[in-house]
């Protein structure tokens, strides 16, 4: 009986500490600084198709996905700005010039290029949060894959690029 005790005890604080461990996070990502600016945001970078680094996406989602590392920046503002492209199976390619603020867990789309048209500025400035960010999750499994930790950006880009590549092989 004490075992069962003990194992039940065990259980108890894991779960209280994911409780607190949860609260804390989440208050992090409330805690708003009012002297908060975002920094001027640099003109979209030129990506390479061939560099891309790999994410995964949920099961049902046909496009294959990638952050070119050569555009991941982390800003003195805390923001993560990186582009992302998204490829059909036809062969179709789409990109997004994006930053993550972690410390309030909201992404914001700068701008899109597609072959067409090239770079558009996006015609919407607002943060977004992560997860309401409306037609992919891409910006959500970017944060949690390594664009953040937990409420603040990686020290540098070399560490954000070795969480993705250790996330992407993990999941393999």
């Amino acid at each position: 009986m004490t075992w069962v005790k003990t194992i039940m005890n065990k259980r108890l604080a894991f779960c209280m500490a994911l409780c607190v461990a949860s609260f804390m996070a989440s208050a992090q990502l409330s805690a708003d600084d009012p002297d908060w600016k975002e920094v001027e945001v640099p003109a979209p970078p030129a990506f390479d198709l061939k560099t891309l680094v790999p994410i995964e996406m949920p099961v049902q989602s046909e496009l294959k996905w990638g952050v070119d590392p050569a555009t991941l920046k982390i800003g003195r503002d805390g923001v993560v700005r990186y582009v992302v492209v998204a490829q059909s199976p036809s062969g179709v390619v789409n990109a997004m010039y994006e930053g993550i603020r972690c410390s309030k867990g909201e992404f914001r789309r700068y701008a899109r290029h597609n072959s067409d048209s090239g770079w558009v500025k996006s015609s919407s400035t607002e943060w977004i949060p992560l997860r309401q960010a409306s037609g992919s999750r891409h910006p959500e499994i970017l944060a949690r894959g390594g664009m953040c930790d937990v409420a603040a950006p990686p020290t540098t880009v070399k560490e954000a690029l070795q969480r993705l590549n250790a996330g992407r092989t993990a999941r393999q």
